[in-house]
């Protein structure tokens, strides 16, 4: 008599992208006795926090094309085949004159990421595997029991439901500090509606980041008008209402975001990197350490030797601190605007002759990359990574959209948006009677103070750390354990303790550790206790949770990478 095979129950917690490549990932994996349950927030699956009203609203666009995402179900060009006419008519897409090389409104594309997702369940259901969803549903905590080798999964503060395996997929989280406290303090622009409003006065926004560019857009929207002149000329004229409104960016470095241009390699060449072979050989040969320099060497200027060899004579000597300090350098010498409004012109002619501006190409591939590699990274090097490379890439490698450089430029020429440069130690308090003020200090060290009756923080997800994670049962029974990485040089990690950096600390046996955002996690995602035991149960894709080994989560590229590590090791 043949032995009855028992069938595995999985929850996915979370039905955002991740959520719906991990759900992608099951349902074409082959595994056999299969029930997949799905937990969502909100009344919808697929389209998560940014390309939903919770993250977008109708003035916001993507910042990649149909030819830069991965295929879900069916792309994008195929899918608006089939799509309702009425979300193509809302969205003005055209589905014979579809061009996969266009950036596309968020809200669409959330749709678009709704539709996969139900294309999936059908799909699944012809399969016969069976799968639940439970909509406007939160998950209110997690246990472990161990004992029975299964995952406890709280629903709504009441009902329990078992599982053999979780993915935590819960997405992007921007935790209240003031916001609702302080009148005109806001802790996020999102959801866009609360800033879709007249506001006759100055408003502060701190970065510079595709946060502050979404900000900005809805901002400019409800306090003025953008139009065109015949001869082309993009214009924005203010409300009379709104005589008052000005927005003024806060940037460390005073920089604005790069600007999208033509990709070469669509995926960004993910192929042309260090395998996963040549990693952990050079972790072997480097004490269980890899250094950051050679990452740097081989994913980034080594790619240079054959495509562009006069750049690659330019920088082969240069190590990775001569390196930012002479792309930033360039940068810093022109007037922020005037330095944008150069590189709009530069990434037009690249879009227009489909020419990829190479070296910045590779930098987001380089960034990319940085993502297996950094749970491995020695403390000392993860420093260099944070405050050296980190700052670079993310001005490089945002890639706004042409229409929103079009909507920043009007903007600082009609004298409503600048840019201040306040450095790594200015700080923002918020005013007990509403907004807050600004402390930095100007050029030529001066100190300078300035109060704003509203303040959006634009910098983007934070990294939250251990103690912000959502389920405590995960806390309280020790499951996961705070991110740390061990210093290769006591030497350095004694220098960071003397200058007062609270992240470093001495263990009992004489090793330093670096404290980083989040939680422990190995190479497929799964949660890490303190002892250095991965669980068989519990992965986690939920990106502000993962930041610490995980410096550059970016969006849907992200998603179908982690996924495939996950089904990796179930299938294993």
């Amino acid at each position: 008599m043949s032995k009855k095979v028992s069938t595995k129950r999985i929850a996915i917690l979370g039905g955002g992208p991740c959520g719906l490549f991990i759900y992608k990932r099951l349902i074409e994996s082959g595994l056999k006795n299969i029930e997949i349950e799905i937990f969502e927030r909100k009344a919808f699956l697929g389209s998560g926090m940014p390309y939903s009203p919770e993250g977008a609203a109708q003035e916001h666009i993507t910042n990649v094309s149909d030819n830069e995402i991965p295929i879900i179900y069916n792309s994008i060009e195929d899918w608006v085949k089939i799509a309702p006419q009425s979300i193509l008519k809302k969205f003005d897409i055209n589905s014979s004159k579809f061009n996969e090389y266009k950036v596309l409104p968020r809200l669409f594309f959330g749709e678009y990421l709704s539709a996969q997702f139900d294309l999936l369940l059908a799909a699944a259901e012809k399969k016969a595997i069976s799968t639940k969803v439970h909509l406007r549903t939160t998950v209110t905590n997690v246990y472990d029991d161990k004992e029975n080798k299964k995952v406890r999964v709280q629903i709504d503060n009441k009902d329990e439901l078992i599982f053999d395996k979780i993915m935590i997929c819960t997405g992007h989280h921007w935790p209240k500090k003031y916001e609702g406290k302080i009148p005109g303090y806001f802790d996020a622009p999102y959801p866009p509606k609360k800033l879709a409003k007249h506001f006759n006065a100055p408003i502060a926004l701190k970065g510079s980041s595709l946060t502050a560019v979404d900000a900005i857009r809805t901002l400019a929207r409800n306090n003025g008008v953008f139009t065109q002149n015949d001869d082309g000329t993009y214009l924005f004229k203010l409300d009379p209402k709104s005589s008052k409104f000005k927005i003024v960016m806060h940037s460390r470095n005073g920089l604005l975001p790069a600007i999208r241009f033509h990709l070469e390699d669509s995926h960004l060449g993910k192929d042309t990197t260090l395998s996963k072979k040549q990693i952990q050989k050079h972790i072997k040969e480097n004490g269980g350490f890899i250094a950051l320099d050679y990452v740097f060497e081989k994913n980034f200027k080594e790619q240079f030797k054959k495509k562009e060899p006069k750049f690659y004579e330019r920088i082969k000597d240069m190590d990775l601190e001569t390196f930012v300090d002479a792309m930033m350098d360039y940068r810093e010498k022109l007037p922020p605007f005037d330095l944008f409004k150069k590189e709009y012109l530069e990434a037009e002619k690249s879009i227009e002759k489909k020419e990829s501006i190479y070296w910045k190409e590779v930098l987001a591939v380089l960034s990319f990359a940085m993502n297996y590699p950094a749970k491995y990274l020695p403390a000392e090097d993860m420093l260099r990574l944070q405050k050296v490379l980190m700052p670079l890439i993310s001005i490089v490698i945002a890639f706004v959209p042409q229409s929103s450089c079009r909507d920043l430029m009007a903007l600082h020429d009609a004298g409503v948006l600048d840019i201040v440069s306040v450095g790594d130690d200015s700080r923002v308090e918020p005013n007990p009677e509403g907004g807050a003020t600004y402390y930095y200090k100007d050029e030529n060290g001066k100190e300078i103070s300035e109060s704003f009756s509203m303040f959006v923080d634009c910098v983007g997800q934070p990294h939250l750390s251990f103690e912000d994670f959502p389920f405590q049962g995960l806390i309280d029974d020790g499951t996961i354990s705070p991110a740390t990485l061990r210093f290769k040089d006591a030497e350095k990690a004694e220098k960071e303790m003397n200058q007062k950096n609270k992240l470093v600390k001495k263990h009992k046996n004489g090793e330093y550790f670096l404290s980083v955002p989040g939680i422990t996690i190995n190479d497929f995602f799964q949660v890490v206790d303190k002892d250095g035991e991965a669980n068989e149960r519990i992965y986690i894709l939920a990106v502000p949770y993962i930041g610490g080994y995980n410096p550059d989560y970016s969006g849907i590229d992200f998603c179908e990478a982690a996924s495939e590590q996950v089904m990796k090791k179930i299938k294993a």
